[in-house]
Formats: structure tokens, C-alpha cells, sequence
């Protein structure tokens, strides 16, 4: 899958303002884009994010993608702090900082550091719901052009720092409808490796399948390694006056937005966070280990729970976007032309497969079988209309998986008549 790449740098202190400095975290990291248009490009998780929530010095928070690490400072709360620093002091060491001190009266800011700021790049293709950019973080340089959008293959992730902190079991996974399944896959691998070597934090977690978390206040709750999302849902319930677990059931499911997230069960079934747990007493297990389930987006709509059929894994861009007529000469309406082509050395069906641009909720349904290096030029309805600002065309096939998805900027998309090419 596409993403893009944005050149900048890590901030993690202000020199000029210290005490008031960025608080960086196992999983989030203050970043400077050297040019602040490309974030701006990001698809929009949410419906009701309007733009980046850029600071008044130009930066923006990272969201470190497939992962979640343990808690140093939430809503005046935080998890067990010898992982959720070791999470934090390993990003970081590995996006290149050294000899970092922090105040010992404000233990979260950081009062001095040499290197700083360090040059560093994120792969990137959407900003979540409060504007921050969800990214896989590399430290250094690359020679690859700023902006390039870059197909993110298992290699590549694993260079990433966010599989590097899942491989040495120093944070938790957390996956997003929106990560694709051939990189959910390898971080969910990742995950078990270090789980069943005994590595980081797993020795110590709770709130398992097998091995139940024992709550019976928020100090408690303080001193535990559990999934990081559930605690989150955990400290707000105790912040709220509960002083034992026998209502959490029914507090997540009195607010479904906020509280009892939309989640795909390892079944395929479509399910909610009230459903991973199971209490007794003060006694809280997972019904699941935290890589088989999938996170949904909060404008997700779907009803009741039906089963969704396990998609079949095929292999990334078989069949490739190579070209669109986004702008014809004239009215665009029946004008508008997107070429594929099948890579693959077997023909393959379309039946099912549909184009769709960014706003697209049906898409622009294909039939057909495509021969061996065969293309196929689709004549696009009005189902799909591409925009002359720029878009993001996505190729799915009859399972809803993406084949492939390109994108093209307002200056390629204002070329009337020019056919882009990909």
C-alpha cells in the first residue's frame, strides 16, 4: 500500500521554553515536516478532521502506527512505569538521541539534550480524528525525494521503530481497519515472537486470556501491564467515582462512541470493546490476545454483527493502477479513463472488484477477466468522480482488500486532458 514520505525532524525539548516542551512518550514523538503541504495531502481518518493540528512552531504530533505503549502520564494516571519508560527511552534512543535528562520534579519533560533537534522521516497516509499524523517513524535520512509516495513492504516495516519496539516486547500492538493485512501480519508475528521469548514487558503482563488482572482501585490499576487501550477505558471509569469493576461492563456499553469501541473479533465477527472482557469479581481477563483484534473507525456504521467473510490474502498491486484521465477536455462525466494492468503470469477475474476515489462509498464496480499482461481501460461512471485538487483512486477486489492505491497531487490533477501516469 502507498505511503507517503515526509521529510523533517524530532523535537522532544524546547530550548527557549524547557519546563513547557514537548513530553514524549513509547509511542508519540513531536515532528517538524520540512514541508508542511505534504501533511496537509493526508487522507482524514475522520469526516470531522478538518486539518493537522500543527503547534505554533510548526510541528505536529506522530501517532506511532500498530502500536501502543504503556502509559507515562494520562489524565493524571499512568500504567507501571518501568515499561512505559523503557518504551519511551527505547524511541528515543533509536530515532538517535543521546545524554537526554529530565527534570526530576516534572519527570515527563525533558530539561536538557545534546544532539537536538535530530533529522528523521515518517511513512504516512492519514491524520487520525485530533489531527495527528499516524506514521512509521525512521530515523536519519534517505535519499528517496521528499513527498515520494512509497510502497510500504514487509522489509521496509521492519526498519520502521515502531516493529522494531514490537519486536523487543516493549510495547503493545494495536491494529486499525485502516493498516493493511500483509503489515498487520508481520507486526502480529513480530508481537507472538516476543511474547514467546519472555521478552520486555510480556512477563509481566496481565488482564490475559490466561492469567487475570486483579483491580480493586486505580492505584492498583497504576501498577499493572495490561493493553494499553483497555487501561485508558479503565482510568476514566475509577476517575469517574467507580470503586470496583462490577459496573465496567455496563459503563463501556453506555457510551459507544467514547467507550465501547466498534472492534473486529478474531472470528470476523463484528463485536465491541465489552466484548474482549470478561470480569469476576475484581478479576479482569482478555478474551483475546491484543494481535487478533482489529479496531474500527469511530464513523464506522456497520450494523448488528454479522459475519464477515476471512478475506483470501492475495499478493499486494497483482493488478496495477497505471494510468487515469482525471481531467478530460470538456465535461468529465463518462470521460474520465483508469488503465490496469495484470502483472501476475495467471489471469485473473474482476467480478466483484470495484475503483473508488476518496469520497467513494460503492465505487466503481468491475467484471471481466484480465489475461496475463493484459490492461483493461474503465470508463468511469459517475459513481466515481476524481478530483481536479487531487485524489486517492484505491483498487479493491471482491473481499474489499486493496490490490493497489495511487494518488496524485492539485497541480498533476488541473492538467486537462493529460493522462497521469503512475
Amino acid at each position: 500500500m502507498p505511503y507517503k514520505l515526509i521529510k523533517g525532524e524530532f523535537h522532544i525539548f524546547y530550548p527557549d521554553l524547557p519546563r513547557s516542551g514537548p513530553e514524549p512518550d513509547g509511542d508519540t514523538l513531536k515532528f517538524l515536516p520540512a514541508n508542511p503541504r505534504l501533511v496537509e495531502q493526508l487522507h482524514r481518518e475522520n469526516p470531522g478532521t478538518s486539518s493537522p493540528d500543527f503547534n505554533n512552531r510548526g510541528m505536529i504530533n506522530l501517532r506511532f502506527e500498530g502500536i501502543d505503549a504503556l502509559e507515562t502520564h494520562f489524565r493524571g494516571t499512568h500504567q507501571n512505569l518501568t515499561w512505559a519508560i523503557a518504551a519511551r527511552d527505547a524511541v528515543l534512543q533509536k530515532s538517535g538521541f543521546t545524554n537526554v535528562q529530565f527534570w526530576e520534579n516534572s519527570p515527563n519533560k525533558v530539561q536538557s539534550v545534546q544532539p537536538h533537534p535530530l533529522p528523521g522521516y515518517i511513512l504516512a497516509n492519514t491524520l487520525d480524528g485530533h489531527g495527528r499524523i499516524i506514521a512509521f517513524v525512521y530515523p536519519g535520512t534517505t535519499p528517496l525525494a521528499d513527498g515520494l509516495d512509497v510502497w510500504l513492504d514487509v522489509p521496509t516495516l521492519e526498519m520502521s521503530v515502531n516493529a522494531q519496539l514490537l519486536a523487543e516486547g516493549l510495547v503493545y500492538p494495536a491494529f486499525y481497519s485502516t493498516l493493511p493485512i500483509e503489515l498487520k501480519d508481520k507486526l502480529a508475528e513480530l508481537t507472538v515472537q516476543a511474547r514467546t521469548q519472555s521478552l520486555g514487558l510480556w512477563p509481566s503482563a496481565t488482564a490475559t486470556d490466561a492469567l487475570p488482572a486483579k483491580i480493586d482501585n486505580l492505584a492498583t490499576l497504576e501498577t499493572l501491564v495490561i493493553w494499553p487501550k483497555l487501561f485508558r477505558r479503565l482510568a476514566s471509569y475509577f476517575a469517574g467515582g467507580n470503586t470496583h469493576l462490577s459496573n465496567f461492563d455496563t459503563w463501556l456499553r453506555a457510551d459507544p462512541k467514547d467507550r465501547d469501541d466498534r472492534i473486529l473479533l478474531p472470528n470476523q465477527e463484528l463485536g465491541n470493546m465489552h466484548d474482549l472482557i470478561r470480569v469476576e469479581g475484581d478479576r479482569l481477563w482478555m478474551r483475546y490476545p491484543p494481535e487478533e483484534i482489529i479496531i474500527l473507525p469511530d464513523n464506522f456504521s456497520g450494523g448488528g454483527s454479522p459475519v464477515v467473510p476471512v478475506p483470501q490474502i492475495r499478493e499486494a498491486g497483482v493488478v496495477r493502477i497505471m494510468a487515469a484521465l482525471v481531467n478530460p477536455i470538456g465535461v468529465d462525466k463518462d470521460k474520465e479513463i483508469v488503465t490496469l494492468l495484470n502483472t501476475s503470469p495467471q489471469p485473473i477475474s474482476l467480478d466483484g472488484w470495484s475503483l473508488k476515489d476518496r469520497e467513494a462509498r460503492t465505487g466503481e464496480p468491475l467484471t471481466g477477466t484480465l489475461s496475463p499482461g493484459d490492461v483493461k481501460q474503465v470508463r468511469l461512471s459517475t459513481k466515481v468522480q476524481l478530483g481536479n485538487q487531487g485524489d486517492t483512486l484505491t483498487l479493491s477486489d471482491e473481499t474489499g482488500q486493496i490490490v493497489d492505491q495511487v494518488s496524485y497531487k492539485a497541480e498533476q490533477g488541473r492538467r486537462e486532458g493529460w493522462t497521469l501516469v503512475f
